[in-house]
C-alpha cells in the first residue's frame, strides 16, 4: 500500500487528489506543518528537505516532488488515464505543464505579485479554451489545479481577470476526487 505523508493546503493535495483519482491504495499520514512536523527528525530522515509530499511506495521507496509522485500515481495506475501513454506530443506536453507549474507559478509568490500575475497570465494564456491543460483530463490537470487554488485567494486580481484558468478551477472542484481530498484535508487543519 502506498504511504502519502501530507499536510493540509500544501502541495501534497496534488499528490492525494491523484491517489484518489486512480483509486489506489493508500494510507495518509499526517505530517502538519503548522506543527513543524515536517522538521521533525523522524520525518527528515523520509524527506531530508522537510517538505511534503512524501510518498511511499509499495516497494518501500521514497519519492518526493510533486511531479514525480504525480507522475509515478499516473504510471502505476493506467487506467485512471491521467497520462497520455503513447502519444509522444501529449506526454511532452504534460511535461512541459508540470515543469512550468514547478518552475514559473509556484515559486512567483516568493517574488512578488507582479510575478504571480504574470505566471498567471501565461498560464491563462497556455490554457486557452481548452477544458483541460493538455485537451484530455491529465496529472497536468491536478497540478495546475493546487497552485491556483492556493494562490488565488491572495491575489489581488477580481473576478474575470483569468477566465481560462477560473473555468478549469471550477471545472476541478467539480470532481469527485477534488472534493473527497479536500473534505479529508480540511478535518486536519488546524
Amino acid at each position: 500500500m502506498l504511504k502519502l505523508y501530507f499536510s493540509p493546503s500544501t502541495s501534497s493535495l496534488a499528490t492525494h487528489i491523484a491517489l484518489i483519482e486512480c483509486g489506489a491504495p493508500h494510507e495518509l499520514i499526517p505530517t502538519l506543518m503548522s506543527k513543524q512536523e515536517t522538521r521533525a527528525p523522524a520525518y527528515l530522515t523520509i524527506n531530508p528537505d522537510g517538505k511534503v509530499p512524501a510518498l511511499v511506495t509499495e516497494g518501500g521507496r521514497i519519492l518526493t516532488e510533486v511531479a514525480a509522485t504525480l507522475y509515478y500515481i499516473a504510471r502505476t495506475y493506467p487506467a485512471a488515464g491521467l497520462w497520455p501513454e503513447g502519444n509522444l506530443e501529449d506526454e511532452a506536453q504534460v511535461i512541459s505543464w508540470m515543469s512550468f507549474v514547478a518552475s514559473t507559478m509556484h515559486p512567483s509568490r516568493s517574488k512578488g505579485p507582479e510575478h504571480v500575475a504574470k505566471a498567471m497570465e501565461v498560464a491563462n494564456i497556455r490554457l486557452g479554451d481548452r477544458t483541460w491543460a493538455i485537451g484530455r483530463y491529465s496529472i497536468a490537470d491536478i497540478h495546475l489545479f493546487r497552485v491556483y487554488w492556493r494562490f488565488r485567494p491572495g491575489m489581488d486580481a477580481p473576478l474575470g481577470t483569468y477566465p481560462a484558468l477560473e473555468a478549469h478551477h471550477e471545472r476541478m472542484l467539480a470532481r469527485p476526487a477534488v472534493q473527497k481530498a479536500l473534505a479529508i484535508e480540511k478535518s486536519y487543519e488546524a
